[in-house]
């Protein structure tokens, strides 16, 4: 039977300790705070009575409830105060040395039952139980801020972690109400190890101006679902504290993935750390704020020079696959004449018949009315031949992903488009200059990637290659706008925004499953429960489609030589056995 524990001290009452503390006391427990000296303690208090009282405005506490819980709080500057703890948790700034003074003191202070536990989020829990007399009773509590809201404890256990502490470790967090996920020691854990290599790359990603910074968010809250874009969380975590995590991983690792932007070291240097000073990749109205105001990196409007558009009326959609399909839909329900190009009139009904059942789902779901729905399908002409195609102002080509295939229906259109028409692929992972060089009008071309259910997912990366024409990309945009989607752009170079970032972070994963370090569903916990992602990696893999995932690292690999994107082999292996995930009922999981 576990362990109860009623006395839990907490050392450290900064954002995270003061938070922790606030859990603690929410579920009843004796807390006893301690901090350095009288100022910090203030400064701890101040952040449970503001934590507290914003609790209190949205009526998830009452003013007794919120009495009790502060009651609950007893704080303190001496560690000794700590003697009758079941439990301490430390909860001060990344430092080893720090962290290994305060067990040293406190193995000293409390009783020899007492378990002694560790927030780092980097740091590893084996060097810092050494400096006790009883490494057996020490263990990583990992959590997450904010720690009244995120669910997930990261529980660490070292090579001499006893199996009852674990136990009742992780016990005792099911009764604070959050989901805990036990792993080992290693720098990162599983969170932070895939979610910092992720946030690094976008800042690389920024330092070399391939996209603005209000793209790169645009795209992964867009794209993926995140609740933020990788930028404005990490200036939300804070600069400082986000290169001390990757410095830590880095000299673990030796993964160059993992070696801070030099962009970052600037900025910390700069006293650019985010949110606390009020400026860090955005600018904020005060310190401490979440509200953006612009500065000299943000545009007061994004608005397009509407004399540098192109007219557009009249689009042809070329392939009759799901994302052709959605595609056409798209732009039928907005009011542009649309020819689908398929291979056959057989194909070409089976694709308006597709666009047909989406618009009948609409209807029933009330998201549009019968006259609408008709009057789109009414706007959609089938094709066969290229010749007609002549009078499209914009054409999309969303045929199979390979690139003979995409070459040569750039060289038919090259033959038929009308001067002046915008030729747009919709690649996900192909170099769209390699299209372009397919014509004689590379100044037309552009990268139009929508992302599946076109008609839903609200993102469109724009790409222009060394040739596409500044009118061509601002044409883009101003369609996309129209069409109700959100427009980012970037440069042509293998998974353009979403995928660069999100495939090296998938394959990351699978490379941890591999390590045998956690299981999938830790792992998919982990990273729903503590960044809040909508799928976890081992879901969207298998949804996505291990083949095409594969293949799309692969694409990544070939063209950044990059040792770190380097397809992880289990992917392969799976991928070479037919586990390909949900479409053939097999893939990381079992599907019935």
């Amino acid at each position: 039977m576990a362990r109860e524990f009623s006395t839990v001290g907490v050392v450290g009452l900064g954002t995270m300790g003061s938070g922790i503390a606030e859990v603690l006391a929410r579920s009843g427990l004796s807390v006893v705070a301690v901090e350095l000296d009288d100022v910090s303690l203030a400064r701890g208090r101040g952040h449970l009575e503001h934590s507290t009282a914003r609790a209190l405005a949205r009526g998830k506490l009452d003013e007794q409830g919120r009495g009790e819980l502060l009651d609950r709080v007893r704080c303190t500057t001496s560690l000794t105060d700590l003697a009758e703890a079941d439990l301490v948790i430390e909860a001060i700034p990344e430092s080893l040395e720090l962290k290994a003074d305060v067990f040293a003191q406190l193995d000293k202070i409390t009783g020899p039952r007492t378990i002694l536990a560790s927030n780092t989020s980097s740091l590893s829990v084996t060097e810092i139980g050494v400096h006790t007399s009883r490494p057996g009773k020490v263990v990583g509590m990992h959590f997450f801020n904010p720690a009244p809201v995120l669910k997930l404890i990261e529980v660490v256990r070292t090579v001499v972690t006893e199996p009852d502490v674990v136990a009742d470790v992780v016990a005792f967090a099911h009764r604070l109400g959050k989901t805990p996920v036990v792993i080992g020691d290693r720098a990162g854990f599983i969170a932070n190890a895939l979610l910092f290599g992720y946030l690094n790359h976008a800042v690389e990603m920024y330092e070399q101006r391939y996209a603005t910074r209000e793209d790169l968010d645009a795209a992964m809250r867009y794209g993926c679902g995140y609740p933020m874009g990788p930028l404005a969380l990490l200036d939300l975590i804070g600069l400082d504290t986000a290169y001390e995590i990757l410095d830590t991983m880095y000299h673990q690792s030796r993964n160059r993935l993992h070696a801070p932007a030099p962009l970052l070291k600037q900025m910390i240097t700069a006293g650019l750390l985010g949110r606390k000073t009020g400026r860090g990749f955005y600018t904020y109205d005060k310190p401490d704020s979440p509200t953006v105001v612009h500065d000299g990196a943000t545009p007061a409007s994004s608005t397009v020079d509407s004399a540098a558009v192109r007219p557009v009326r009249t689009v042809a959609v070329i392939g009759t696959g799901t994302m052709a399909t959605g595609i056409v839909e798209v732009f039928a329900k907005r009011g542009y004449d649309v020819v689908l190009r398929a291979r056959s009139h057989e194909k070409a009904q089976v694709s308006i018949g597709r666009v047909r059942k989406s618009l009948d789902k609409a209807v029933v779901k009330g998201r549009l009315t019968e006259g609408d729905a008709e009057a789109a399908l009414a706007r959609i002409t089938p094709a066969v031949e290229f010749a007609e195609l002549a009078r499209a102002d914009l054409v999309v080509e969303a045929v199979a992903e390979e690139l003979s295939v995409k070459q040569a229906v750039f060289a038919a259109l090259d033959e038929v488009a009308r001067p002046g028409a915008v030729l747009a692929t919709t690649t996900s992972s192909l170099p769209v200059v390699a299209c372009a060089a397919a014509t004689s009008r590379q100044r037309d071309v552009v990268g139009l990637h929508f992302f599946n259910p076109a008609p839903v997912m609200r993102l469109v990366e724009v790409v222009s290659t060394i040739a596409t024409a500044p009118d061509v990309v601002a044409t883009a945009h101003a369609v996309c706008a129209d069409l109700g989607k959100h427009p980012v752009h970037c440069g042509d170079r293998a998974g353009f925004i979403v995928n660069a970032l999100l495939f090296p972070y998938l394959n990351d994963a699978v490379r941890m499953l591999e390590a045998h370090y956690a299981e999938a569903d830790d792992i998919d916990t982990a990273m729903k429960v503590g960044c809040g992602v909508p799928m976890g990696p081992f879901e969207l893999l298998d949804v996505v489609g291990l083949d095409v995932s594969l293949a799309i690292q692969r694409t990544l690999y070939n063209e950044f030589r990059e040792a770190g994107f380097a397809p992880a082999p289990l992917l392969e292996h799976l991928v070479t056995a037919g586990r390909l995930g949900r479409k053939t009922g097999k893939g990381f999981r079992d599907y019935t």
